[in-house]
C-alpha cells in the first residue's frame, strides 16, 4: 500500500474558521490524503461562534488530531514527514511565534519542523488593518521561507457567493500542495 500524503491544518482563533474547516472537507474526499489536525482554545471558541460547530464535529473531518499542548506529536518531528503545513486562519499571535520560532504549543512548533525541514509552510494572516510588526512578523515569515496567504476574494469571477469565495482561496492554496481542486475554482486564464 502506498504511503498516503500527510498534510498539517492548524486552525487559531482569528476569524475565519471556515478556511480551516473547508481545507478539511475538501481534504477528507480525497483517499491518497492523510490530515492532521491542530486547533488552539482560542479556535474552539471561534468555530463556535462563527459556524455553530462543535471541536468533535471538527474532529470528525480529520484523519488524525493533536492537542494543542502535546509538544510529543508526531508532527512535532521532522523524521515524521509531511507535505507541509497550512494555518487557516492565522492569529497575529501565532504569526508572532512561528516568526521567532517560539514553540510553546503544537502549533508554533509544527511550523517550526515544516520551516527547519525546508517543506511547504502557507500562512493564511487574518487581521486588519495592519501594523508594524504584523508586517515585519510576514516579512520573517517569508524569509524563512513560508508563504503569507492572506485570504483576500478575487472579484473576476464576479459572484457573490460566500462559498464561492472560500472555495477559491481554499483551491488555490490546496493547489501549491498538488491537491485535486478540480471544481473549487476556476484559475484566471486572461481575458
Amino acid at each position: 500500500m502506498t504511503q498516503k500524503k500527510r498534510l498539517i491544518i492548524a486552525m487559531t482563533g482569528a476569524t475565519g474558521a471556515i478556511y480551516g474547516v473547508r481545507m478539511l472537507q475538501v481534504l477528507q474526499a480525497q483517499p491518497e490524503w492523510e490530515t492532521h489536525l491542530i486547533i488552539s482554545d482560542a479556535g474552539v471558541v471561534n468555530l463556535k461562534h462563527e459556524m455553530d460547530m462543535k471541536r468533535a464535529e471538527l474532529f470528525k473531518l480529520a484523519d488524525v488530531t493533536h492537542g494543542i499542548d502535546d509538544i510529543a506529536a508526531s508532527i512535532s518531528s521532522g523524521g515524521f514527514k509531511t507535505e507541509g503545513m497550512i494555518i487557516a486562519p492565522c492569529s497575529m499571535k501565532t504569526l508572532s511565534a512561528v516568526a521567532h520560532g517560539f514553540g510553546d504549543n503544537l502549533i508554533s512548533r509544527g511550523a517550526d519542523v515544516v520551516l527547519k525541514e525546508r517543506r511547504r509552510l502557507v500562512v493564511m494572516p487574518r487581521e486588519t488593518p495592519l501594523n508594524l510588526v504584523h508586517i515585519r512578523n510576514m516579512a520573517i515569515v517569508t524569509e524563512m521561507g513560508g508563504i503569507m496567504f492572506p485570504p483576500m476574494p478575487a472579484f473576476y469571477s464576479k459572484t457573490d457567493s460566500l462559498t464561492a469565495m472560500v472555495n477559491e482561496t481554499v483551491g488555490r492554496v490546496l493547489d501549491m500542495f498538488g491537491v485535486n481542486v478540480d471544481g473549487l475554482y476556476t484559475p484566471w486564464e486572461g481575458l
